[in-house]
């Protein structure tokens, strides 16, 4: 039976596991390391490198080093996620085909699934030189708030990568799958998921061998990565008080804050202050280094607002289950900064629950993978998954409202066709514009794709039929077909991301590019 990679895709860092020995193993390094940054540094020779040799470099050539990018992945140009990301990375972004989102370095433009390709690639090369042998598939995990655009393009990084993504699953799934939940006893549990950048929380029923999320929701711009600007902020506040100096302006010292700023996050989680070292700017004529005491109540006061805004997400997943917080009877943290006391202190007050804590919470996605991997080769034949749309689904009709062909919360698997009728005499084409989002405005949501069915016989307005067809798979990507019921004339396309690439560029980028992954 041939092995599956479990690949934890992170924000901040990423993970790879497999089954091994009849257990989940999570791969090292040859250095011992499990955990991996997801950075990658693009350096002028033409040659990459990931992970923990790339770290480095995003002090002394931060303008090269891409970091975060899976809060771009998918996403239109002018969304409001890649205006913030253009304002504070020290990478450029700029626009490409059909309002998709590159990356300039090196005067060479980069799409997004490159970047992640490079983290795959790395996770798989330290798989194949542990076990000596070489691994073609993979399950990956995504946030379960990522939309049908981030999914396709992550699984378009994957065959960049050399990889069969032969399933992607929800992170807090994973995470569900790797405590062993619902194999004996019944219970309702949530999992908590606050990554790097992106925050889920999903609600599971779970028994019997069946994994069944009742209702998710997430903020795919909500993480980590959000508290540690907090303490930037701060920082930065004392900085230009002291020097009248805003460290913003010198890249290599903005990200010497950067990296300050997160060590200092997570120093906390084992100590009750932590003091933060600064090099005075290059203006100044002052030599001693800038310090400040920062500790466990400046936190908290400083990122409170954001622990209420994933409680608010956390109601709204209550509110679409149908049930209370009050109801559940297992929890789950997941991802790095759940490790920070405040963070427990919070969930614990509002679930009134003792989290589970005995996996490593940056592992445990990783885990969840490499389980569902074995189980779709038919190592384990007793787990049933059941995952769920995250978002609305439909079509743009008169009057620039959305009407919903697929509700929020629906489990996949799915199926469904809707019968619409013609609105004008004479009608020559419709046009077929899909959105995601859960606003009744079809251009509030997301736009993910639209196509025209043509040559409609004549007829009277309301006389001429076309169905409608919705079909998603477990992957969570959506195929939509029209269908003009009276000439049995069909156009079908696989909505895709903004910038998807053709299979022939997918191939030409996973034989491109030189990766430097000796450590």
């Amino acid at each position: 039976m041939e092995k599956v990679l479990g690949i934890d895709l992170g924000t901040s860092n990423s993970c790879v596991a497999v089954m091994h020995n009849q257990n989940a193993f999570v791969i090292p390094d040859a250095n011992g390391v499990k955990i991996h940054p997801s950075i990658v540094h693009f350096g002028q020779d033409g040659r990459i490198l990931v992970g923990v040799e790339a770290k480095p470099k995003l002090s002394s050539h931060p303008n090269q080093t891409v970091y975060a990018s899976k809060r771009l992945i998918g996403r239109k140009y002018f969304s409001a996620e890649v205006k913030k990301a253009k304002a504070i990375m020290p990478y450029k972004i700029i626009e490409g085909s059909e309002h998709s989102v590159l990356l300039e370095i090196n005067g060479q433009a980069y799409t997004l699934q490159e970047v992640s390709a490079a983290i795959l690639k790395k996770m798989k090369y330290i798989a194949e030189s542990y076990f000596g042998e070489t691994f073609r598939k993979a399950v990956v995990t995504v946030p379960a708030y990522f939309n049908d655009n981030q999914r396709s393009a992550t699984i378009d990084a994957g065959r960049i990568a050399g990889l069969d993504i032969i399933r992607i699953i929800n992170e807090p799934t994973a995470a569900a799958l790797a405590y062993g939940y619902g194999k004996n006893e019944q219970k309702t549990v949530a999992v908590y998921d606050l990554g790097g950048g992106t925050f889920d929380i999903s609600i599971l029923e779970l028994g019997d061998g069946v994994f069944e999320v009742i209702s998710s929701a997430g903020d795919t711009y909500l993480g980590g990565e959000d508290f540690d600007d907090r303490i930037i902020d701060w920082i930065t506040d004392e900085y230009v008080r002291k020097y009248d100096y805003d460290p913003g302006q010198d890249p290599i010292l903005y990200q010497d804050l950067r990296s300050q700023a997160e060590q200092a996050r997570i120093a906390l989680n084992d100590s009750s202050s932590v003091v933060i070292r600064l090099d005075p700017p290059i203006t100044s004529d002052a030599t001693a280094k800038f310090e400040m005491t920062f500790d466990q109540n400046q936190l908290k006061e400083l990122v409170h607002d954001l622990m209420q805004k994933t409680f608010q997400v956390c109601d709204e997943a209550f509110s679409h289950a149908g049930i209370r917080n009050s109801d559940i009877n297992g929890l789950i943290l997941v991802g790095g900064p759940t490790r920070m006391p405040l963070l427990q202190e919070y969930t614990q007050a509002y679930f009134q629950l003792t989290p589970q804590s005995n996996i490593d919470p940056d592992q445990v996605v990783a885990v969840g993978a490499a389980i569902q991997g074995d189980i779709l080769t038919g190592g384990q034949k007793d787990v049933v998954l059941v995952d769920l749309t995250p978002l609305s689904l439909g079509i743009e009709i008169r009057g620039g409202l959305l009407h919903r062909i697929v509700e929020i919360n629906t489990p996949l698997p799915l199926d469904h066709t809707e019968h619409f009728t013609t609105n004008v005499d004479n009608q020559k084409s419709v046009r077929i514009s899909v959105y995601q989002g859960e606003s009744k405005t079809a251009t509030q949501n997301e736009l993910l794709g639209e196509f025209l069915l043509d040559n409609l016989p004549r007829g009277l307005a309301g006389e001429v039929s076309v169905d409608v067809n919705f079909e998603i798979d477990t992957n969570g990507i959506l195929n939509v077909t029209a269908i003009n019921t009276d000439t049995g004339a069909k156009e079908s396309i696989q909505l895709i991301a903004a910038g998807r690439l053709e299979k022939e560029r997918v191939q030409e980028l996973s034989n491109a590019s030189q990766f430097d992954f000796q450590t």
